[in-house]
C-alpha cells in the first residue's frame, strides 16, 4: 500500500513524498521548501528521508525546485544520494537543477523509459498544461499490490494523458488553485490573473471538481477502482480558500455518488493520505 505525505503545497513552495508502507521507502516529488521545514514535517509524518530512492520534479519554477540543492546535499552527508529525474529543458531553464546537476544524478525525465523503478514503485510520469519548459504529473504503482496514487498540480487544463493516467487511482492528489471569482476580484495584476486562468495557468476549483466527477463516472462505468482519498492541491492563499476548495470536491463527489475522503494539501502544515 501507498501513502503520500504533502510536505508543503503552494505558490510559496511545493513537496510531496509518496511511501511504499510496506516497507517504508519512498520518492520525493519536488522540493521547493527549506531543509528545515523539509525534515520536520518527515519526522511528523513518520517517514525517514534516507529512505528516499528517488526524485521527482514535476516542472523548473522555483515553488517546486528552490530547496532541492540543500536538501540532496544534507541526504549527502547521511548517505543517501537518491537520482532525480526533471525534464532536460527544465534542467536548462533553472539555476537550482543546474547547480544540483553539477554535483549530483540529475536525469532527463523524458529520455527515460516509460516507467521509473524506484523504492518497490513503478513511477510514470504524463504531460501538463504549464507555462514552463516541459510540465508533468506522475502515476504512482505500488509494484506489489497494484496500489495506485495520482498527482497532478501546475496545469491550466487536464490533458488527455493525465487524464488517463488519473484513472483507477485509490488517492488522487489534484490542483484546486483558485475560486473564479475571488481571482477576477483579487489583488493580483490583469496579466497574471490571465496567466493563472489560461489553459498553460492553474487549475480552479470548478474545473477539479469537473475532472473528479468525469474521473469517478468513467470509472464506474468501466469497473475501475474509485477515488477513496482525494487531496486539493496547490491551494492559492490569495484567490481561494480551503473550505472553498474542498467543498467543491465534496460537491462533485456527491452528484457522483462516490464516498471519498477530501483534503487539502497546505503550505505550511503535513497531510497524509493513506
Amino acid at each position: 500500500m501507498l501513502a503520500l505525505h504533502v510536505l508543503a503545497s503552494g505558490s510559496s513552495g511545493n513537496a510531496a513524498v509518496v511511501e511504499n508502507t510496506a516497507t517504508g521507502a519512498g520518492v520525493l516529488i519536488d522540493c521547493g521548501i527549506c531543509k528545515r521545514d523539509f525534515l520536520n514535517r518527515c519526522d511528523e509524518a513518520g517517514f525517514d528521508p534516507g529512505r528516499i530512492q528517488a526524485m521527482f520534479v514535476t516542472h523548473e519554477h522555483s515553488d517546486h525546485v528552490k530547496g532541492l540543492g540543500v536538501v540532496l546535499r544534507g541526504l549527502a552527508k547521511a548517505g543517501n544520494v537518491p537520482p532525480v529525474f526533471a525534464a532536460g529543458a527544465c534542467t536548462a531553464n533553472s539555476s537550482a537543477l543546474a547547480k544540483a546537476a553539477e554535483a549530483f544524478d540529475v536525469r532527463d525525465l523524458t529520455t527515460e523509459p516509460d516507467a521509473v523503478e524506484a523504492a518497490g514503485m513503478r513511477i510514470i510520469p504524463f504531460a501538463t498544461s504549464h507555462d514552463a519548459a516541459a510540465s508533468f504529473g506522475f502515476r504512482i504503482e505500488d509494484a506489489a499490490d497494484g496500489d495506485a496514487v495520482g498527482y497532478l498540480t501546475d496545469s491550466g487544463i487536464v490533458t488527455a494523458q493525465a487524464h488517463a493516467a488519473l484513472r483507477d487511482v485509490r488517492i488522487l492528489a489534484l490542483e484546486s488553485n483558485h475560486d473564479p471569482k475571488m481571482l477576477a476580484a483579487g489583488p493580483y495584476p490583469y496579466v497574471i490573473k490571465q496567466r493563472i486562468a489560461s489553459n498553460s495557468g492553474h487549475l480552479s476549483n470548478d474545473q477539479a471538481a469537473a475532472e473528479l466527477g468525469t474521473l469517478v463516472a468513467e470509472s464506474r462505468t468501466a469497473g475501475l477502482r474509485l477515488p477513496q482519498t482525494v487531496v486539493a492541491m496547490h491551494v492559492s492563499q490569495n484567490n481561494n480558500d480551503y473550505s472553498l476548495a474542498r467543498r467543491s470536491l465534496e460537491a462533485a463527489l456527491g452528484d457522483a455518488g462516490c464516498c471519498a475522503e477530501t483534503l487539502c494539501g497546505y503550505q505550511a502544515r503535513l497531510t497524509t493520505a493513506r
